[in-house]
This record gives structure tokens, C-alpha cells and sequence, in this order.
């Protein structure tokens, strides 16, 4: 396995990055601006109010997410901890959030009222002049939140470390390397992304929760990015866009959800000269692998220890432990996701076959039809090998007899075969690979399928 990229552990992310002249290679923009790293040895965003934070609780939240990176640059080492929270995070979760993480301040663009906490520090419009002591006093807590998608989200704790160990030395490939991704950075997968960013000697070009999809592409298109990630249904929406002709990277990452071979072969066809792998990562797990075989799923070599990682397959169900997992939950009686072994469970189902394991869904995420398991990825994985086919969400549907039915809500290519023709044909196919039970009982030619604000399909049954 590659060496990661830092041997030894800095002490905080600014300290690394002001190093040997590094923030001079590094830039920061979005839809509106663009920031060069070197101007915070210039200045703060967060002026002299910094000083105030050594040593609390933080938590950060921006509408935007460059207010949100600078200050996290800035934090870094200053903070006691600083709990990253996405814009979509409800606002009923954040009372209790804040109470399990002893939030004491926070920064942001919110008035401070909005959101509580002993004092508010507002982010600036943009770098204010000055010298701020960035001297790191601590290791910082790093704080994520769950998606919270069934109640109060948990709140997973990492530091530096547990974050960048999964970065290689083959990340610095070039200093005039440009990442982007789909994904919100204070979220795990986007987070890894704008740390092999800054890491690896790049720059980065956040995306925005408002933005379309091919206005997105068409900037980061413009911004020259040669490094891009998202999950499996942020590249489905993307190569729905006219505009992905405008990206041409070097390097394409998918995580977060399965990586169907339909996928991969799509990203191949559309990015011919491009390396395309996908990661397998959790929030509380950690980056565990990639793979950039052009194959779904990955080789069963996978299983045991490779490197700093091992992994197991307990009753189907993946097991990972590293130094790149999480310290666990915050909170008083919450259940670690670690073992006493210090393996996490990471509910993802797996099976074995040809020498190869492939994810088949989450443990979470079974459909009981009539007292047999369905999970819904396997059946869209088959859905969407159909070249006619866009995207595809299998769901559940009430069912009098057997308690649920299995129904398909497909996203058709702009050039299909007549719907009955295409219909009848998917359901060969699914008759032709699944258990019966398995089949879905209708099929719904949809113009969208809604994605959720993590980037995966936003699962719904009616």
C-alpha cells in the first residue's frame, strides 16, 4: 500500500501548509471568490477575535463553504474542538448537538442569536490585515456529524491524524494539480478531499449548495480541475449534463455509495484518459481502500491486514480497523462503533464471488418482502447496467399481501428505446438475474431523482 503523505504529525494543519513556503501553490475559491493562502500570512478571516478561541469548544457554520475552509486552516491547533456543521443540518438537531459537544462559541455568518453559544465571531467578508498568533497550543477535535437521516445526528470524533492517514505520498503528483468535488467539506468525503488538497500541494474549487449542476461543471471546467470526487449519484446527475464536456480530469474518485461496474463503465467512456477509482470510507471507519481496476467491488486479497489497515467479513457484514478510524461518538451512553477489538462495524453487506467481494447494500437499508431481504442497491445495480438507463432508486411500496412490494423509479438517456419496449426489457433483465422476489413489481420513468444534501440518493418508501 503507498506510503502515506505525512511521516511525521504535524501540529496543526497551518503549521503544515505555512511550511517551506507551501501557501504559495494553494488557492481557495468558489462561485464567487478566490483566495490565495498566502495572503492569510498576511492576515485572518477571523481578525483579531482568533486569540479568543484557543481552547474551546467551536462550532463552525457558514452558508458558504470558503468562509468555512479558511477558518478551519485557522482553528486548527487553536481550538479545543471544532464541530464541522453542514447548512442542511436541521435546526432542531443543533440544541443538542451543541449541549454533547460543550459548545462554548461560534463562528460563522448567522447572527449569533440564530444559533447560541457564550459568544459569536463572525467570519469575515474577507482577509483582514494583521499578524494573528497562530501558534498551535493543542490537538483539536475534529467533530463530524452523521447524516442524522432517522433522528439527532451523531457527532464522530477525529483529530489530524485519524484524517489525513489515509492520504499517500503519491498525492503531491504535481503541484499544479486543481481538485474539486461535489461534496460539502465539512462533510467526511469532502473534507478528505480538501485535505488532499491542501496536503498535496493543490488547489481547490468548492462547489455550492445552490448551484446547478452543469454551472458547477462548467467552473470548475474554466478552473482548469484535474482532480474530482463525488459519490456515484452526484457522476450520475453529472453525466446527465451537457456540460460535462467541459471537465477534462486526470483523476476521477467516487465514494460514499456503491460503485456499480455501470458506473465505472460510464466515467471510462466519458473520461477515456482519466484514472478512475472508487474508495470505500465512513465517517467513523475512516478511508479504508480505493481501487482503480476499472471493476466494481474489490479483490478478496482486500481481506486481512495490507498495510496499517485490516479488514474482516463477519456475517456479511465489512469490519475495518486502522489508525484512520474515528475516537468514536461524544456523548454520554452512546454505543461506540468500534468492538472490543477495535474493529467498526460498518453495516455494509458484502458477497463474495469469483475472487472478488462486491457490496450488495447497507444492513440498514433491508426491504422485508414477505420475510425475504431485499436490497435495493443490487436490484439498481442491475437496473442500471441498462444502456438506456441514466439512474435508477429501487423503494419500497406498501403492500397488503406481503407487507411491502419492490417498485423502481428509473432516469432515462436523452436518447432511449420506446418506454414499454425499455420497460420490458429491464424487467428481463432483472428476471434474468434476481431471485423472483426480488423483481420490482412496477417501474416509474422519472425526469429526476432527488440526492440528498450527503451527496447518496435520498431514500424514501411510500
Amino acid at each position: 500500500m503507498p506510503q502515506p503523505l505525512l511521516q511525521s504529525e504535524p501540529d496543526s494543519l497551518w503549521q503544515w501548509l505555512s511550511s517551506a513556503g507551501r501557501l504559495s501553490r494553494r488557492s481557495l475559491s468558489d462561485t464567487d471568490s478566490r483566495v490565495s493562502l498566502a495572503a492569510l500570512s498576511r492576515g485572518s478571516i477571523l481578525g483579531r477575535r482568533l486569540r479568543e478561541l484557543r481552547g474551546r469548544s467551536v462550532l463552525l457554520s457558514t452558508r458558504d463553504q470558503l468562509p468555512a475552509a479558511l477558518a478551519l486552516i485557522e482553528l486548527d491547533g487553536i481550538a479545543r474542538r471544532i464541530v464541522l456543521c453542514p447548512p442542511d443540518v436541521a435546526s432542531t438537531h443543533l440544541p443538542g448537538v451543541m449541549a454533547t459537544a460543550g459548545v462554548d462559541a461560534v463562528v460563522g455568518d448567522r447572527a449569533a442569536a440564530e444559533l447560541g453559544g457564550e459568544f459569536f465571531v463572525p467570519c469575515a467578508q474577507g482577509i483582514v490585515p494583521g499578524t494573528p498568533n497562530r501558534e498551535p497550543s493543542e490537538e483539536t477535535d475534529w467533530i463530524l456529524l452523521t447524516s442524522g437521516t432517522t433522528g439527532t445526528p451523531k457527532l464522530v470524533r477525529h483529530t489530524l491524524p485519524t484524517l489525513i492517514g489515509a492520504i499517500p505520498a503519491s498525492t503531491a503528483l504535481g503541484h499544479g494539480a486543481v481538485w474539486s468535488t461535489f461534496y460539502d467539506i465539512r462533510r467526511y468525503g469532502g473534507l478528505q478531499i480538501f485535505l488532499r488538497a491542501m496536503l498535496g500541494g493543490g488547489s481547490l474549487v468548492l462547489s455550492s449548495a445552490l448551484e446547478p449542476v452543469g454551472d458547477f461543471l462548467a467552473r470548475t471546467g474554466d478552473r482548469g480541475v484535474t482532480h474530482i470526487s463525488g459519490t456515484p449519484s452526484h457522476w450520475r446527475r453529472a453525466l446527465m449534463s451537457a456540460a460535462v464536456g467541459r471537465i477534462a480530469p486526470r483523476y476521477v474518485r467516487l465514494s460514499g455509495e456503491i460503485a456499480d461496474q455501470a458506473i465505472l463503465d460510464h466515467l471510462h467512456a466519458a473520461f477515456p484518459d482519466a484514472d478512475i477509482a472508487h474508495a470505500f470510507a465512513s465517517t467513523e471507519a475512516g478511508v479504508a481502500f480505493d481501487v482503480g481496476d476499472g471493476l466494481s467491488g474489490f479483490p478478496a486479497s482486500y481481506i486481512g491486514r495490507r498495510g496499517d489497515v485490516e479488514m474482516r467479513v463477519v456475517d456479511g457484514s465489512l469490519h475495518i480497523k486502522s489508525g484512520r478510524i474515528s475516537f468514536g461518538y461524544l456523548g454520554d451512553g452512546v454505543p461506540q462503533p468500534f468492538d472490543e477489538d477495535g474493529f467498526v462495524e460498518t453495516g455494509d453487506i458484502v458477497e463474495l464471488h469469483d475472487g472478488r467481494y462486491h457490496f450488495v447494500g447497507r444492513r440498514g437499508g433491508i426491504i422485508n418482502i414477505g420475510g425475504q431481504k431485499v436490497h435495493p442497491e443490487e436490484i439498481e445495480a442491475v437496473i442500471n447496467r441498462h444502456p438506456d438507463v441514466q439512474m435508477s432508486r429501487v423503494r419500497a411500496r406498501k403492500s397488503p399481501i406481503t407487507g411491502a412490494i419492490v417498485v423502481a423509479d428509473v432516469v432515462v438517456t436523452a436518447e432511449h428505446a420506446p418506454l414499454d419496449a425499455l420497460k420490458a426489457q429491464i424487467l428481463d433483465a432483472c428476471r434474468g438475474t434476481l431471485a423472483r422476489y426480488k423483481v420490482p413489481a412496477s417501474i416509474r420513468f422519472v425526469a429526476a431523482i432527488e440526492v440528498a444534501a450527503s451527496g447518496k440518493l435520498a431514500r424514501v418508501n411510500v
